[in-house]
């Protein structure tokens, strides 16, 4: 242990970015990084961390912080910080700062890959071409141009889907009443319409999911929900898994509600590196049910799932990479910034 330095622990982490953390915070910090989560490491090592910097599938639990009895700082590498326990954090007086905006652009742009190959059926041309099948017979797609999109979510992500859905010349519906009481004037500036969810649903062509993971977001999209939601309608999540109930779109695609689906996170997608772990563990039944849940749905042809990347660009990598490192060194300083709240 190197006096004068705070013992930091980096999760979920590539060469490349350890190297980066390293050279940034080599005056403050004493860093071990680790590919995985926090599972396989030693009691002693946890023992001695005094800053975390998790990502997305490492859980900061209550668990895991009493296992980190010197920790002072959980820096996550990601907007979203459902995957800790902030009131176990609360309770030992544990700064928890995130990364509140570094892949607006990212995760729009890939909102829009995803669109875009479920409205063409790129997925399926390609499939059929590497087998040596050049026939045209059902690829056939549709043009976004005039169609209603409906944006669930207007934050950064939001409204950056937003600007390219008027780029592609779409009617633009929005649900979000937190941006709707504090910010109505967006709607005018970026041409879109506030609406309530019940109509969105109705109108729109296709819905595309930018909320966060809270109590009020848990499967918003649900049986009921997309049973309001047009005949030959598609759904986009690059989102949280939670926010959809997956079995409820595996039924609305078998009845017709849902042409297409594209799903960059799911449910239960955390356990999927490590299925055979999870008989052994507490409430196994309910992982390998979603785990199961999924696997059917991708089966499906005209469902897309991706391995949660959406944010997975060199710019956004680097933009969570200093965003973490200027929360680390802020800390530091007794200035901290990027401090989570509790909703």
């Amino acid at each position: 242990m190197t006096p004068g330095k705070l013992q930091a622990l980096a999760t979920e982490i590539k060469d490349d970015e350890a190297k980066h953390l390293a050279e940034k915070l080599a005056d403050h910090v004493t860093l071990r990084t680790t590919p995985g989560t926090l599972e396989n490491l030693p009691a002693e090592e946890l023992s001695a961390v005094e800053v975390i910097m998790p990502f997305i599938h490492t859980p900061i639990g209550r668990t895991e912080i009493k296992a980190m009895p010197n920790l002072k700082l959980i820096a996550t590498r990601s907007t979203g910080f459902d995957h800790i326990d902030l009131e176990a954090a609360k309770e030992r007086n544990i700064v928890v700062c995130n990364v509140p905006g570094y892949g607006e652009t990212a995760v729009a742009e890939y909102t829009f890959a995803l669109l875009l190959s479920i409205s063409r059926k790129v997925h399926l041309a390609n499939s059929r071409t590497k087998r040596g099948d050049y026939t045209l017979e059902g690829l056939r797609g549709f043009d976004l141009y005039g169609k209603t999109i409906g944006v669930i979510g207007a934050g950064a992500i939001g409204l950056r889907v937003i600007r390219i859905a008027a780029g592609f010349g779409m009617h633009i519906l929005v649900y979000d009443e937190f941006q709707r009481k504090r910010n109505s004037l967006l709607a005018e500036v970026l041409n879109f319409t506030f609406v309530p969810l019940d109509e969105l649903l109705e109108k729109s062509d296709v819905v595309t999911l930018h909320a966060p993971s809270l109590p009020a977001t848990y499967h918003i999209i649900n049986r009921e929900n997309l049973s309001k939601m047009k005949h030959g309608s598609y759904l986009v999540n690059t989102a949280r898994g939670s926010l959809v109930d997956t079995p409820a779109v595996a039924w609305a695609l078998d009845q017709g509600i849902l042409a297409g689906v594209a799903l960059d996170t799911f449910e239960g997608e955390e356990f999927l590196q490590r299925e055979e772990e999870l008989m052994n563990e507490p409430g196994a039944e309910e992982k390998l049910r979603m785990l199961v849940q999924g696997h059917v749905l991708q089966r499906h042809p005209n469902v897309i799932i991706t391995p949660h990347m959406a944010f997975n660009s060199n710019e956004a990598l680097l933009r969570i990479l200093d965003t973490t490192i200027e929360n680390v060194q802020a800390f530091i300083a007794g200035d901290i910034q990027n401090v989570v709240q509790p909703y």
